[in-house]
């Protein structure tokens, strides 16, 4: 094939994706429900089949982490994320982890949290500073914006915030962990309570002394409290679906966590989403996902 034919490809290509014109499917059967309700639902299907119809006779482990973003991926309208759940034996009593509710489901009893990292207002003050000043995306000493203090947001908060702006959600797994990456997802979310750590979403100057983190490297690295990521190891541009991509991405080939995620994963194919659709088999604004759900405001 010639260069100029391996160019039209490439071209192409790019224009049928930046049309829309790549296949995509978006299912409408749960239209009528919350995006809440049909994110635990997908989540509870998959792990129930996972844990299959049998004695379940020892503790497994899961994470699902998510990502949502708008049509343009703007930083102020972008947020990575992570659930992680335990689930206990059946018929057999273990030592509960403290802050954390029991729950059940099927007549199986388990443990969940979500690390969602954001200012401790933003539930009503949503405006997020993420670069203020000239050449304050180049250059971190120029960003005016300020420090924050950070709160961790629950899943039902987070889907919240999605869907008030009709944005896309992404989710990938359930992911099955061993019990040391579960430990460390605690220490995180217990680190995160803590009141320690403030939220900054451009910490390339404050993450490293240990003052301010943004929602990535709150879930990235859970073993490394400030991992690098993105542009030069800044993070930049490690928002959105980006961000927890590299996250998974980290996850998955750095040898440290070879025995912490027990199966492989692709974060491309293994993309599930969510999509505001303005009415039942209607239009749908956005939609940068193969296979989605729609969902409503």
């Amino acid at each position: 094939m010639s260069i100029f034919r391996i160019l039209l490809v490439i071209v192409c290509s790019a224009s049928f994706a930046q049309a829309g014109l790549v296949e995509r499917h978006v299912d409408f059967s749960s239209y009528d429900q919350p995006l809440y309700a049909q994110v635990v639902n997908r989540i509870k299907a998959k792990v129930l089949a996972r844990l299959g119809e049998g004695i379940n006779t020892r503790e497994r482990y899961f994470i699902i982490p998510f990502a949502y973003q708008n049509r343009n991926n703007d930083p102020a309208f972008s947020h990575s994320f992570i659930s992680v759940i335990r689930v206990f034996p059946d018929n057999k009593k273990v030592q509960l982890t403290p802050g954390l509710k029991t729950r059940s489901e099927a007549n199986r009893e388990f443990e969940a949290f979500t690390i969602s990292w954001l200012p401790r207002d933003f539930a009503t003050n949503t405006h997020l500073c993420v670069f203020d000043g000239p050449a304050a995306r180049i250059i971190p000493e120029a960003n005016d914006c300020p420090l924050s203090p950070g709160r961790n947001f629950n899943l039902a908060e987070t889907l919240q915030l999605c869907s008030h702006d009709k944005l896309a959600l992404a989710m990938w797994g359930p992911y099955e962990i061993a019990k040391p990456g579960f430990d460390l997802g605690v220490r995180r979310k217990n680190l995160l309570d803590g009141g320690t750590i403030k939220y900054k979403a451009d910490d390339r100057l404050t993450r490293k002394d240990h003052i301010a983190i943004n929602c990535f490297h709150a879930m990235a690295g859970l073993e490394e409290l400030y991992p690098n990521g993105g542009l030069f190891g800044t993070g930049f541009k490690m928002w959105g679906f980006n961000g927890t991509a590299r996250v998974l991405i980290e996850y998955s080939h750095r040898a440290r966590y070879k025995g912490l995620l027990l199966e492989p994963v692709d974060e491309k194919n293994d993309r599930y989403g969510f999509v505001y659709a303005t009415s039942r088999n209607g239009k749908i604004p956005y939609n940068p996902l193969r296979n989605a759900s729609a969902y409503q405001q």
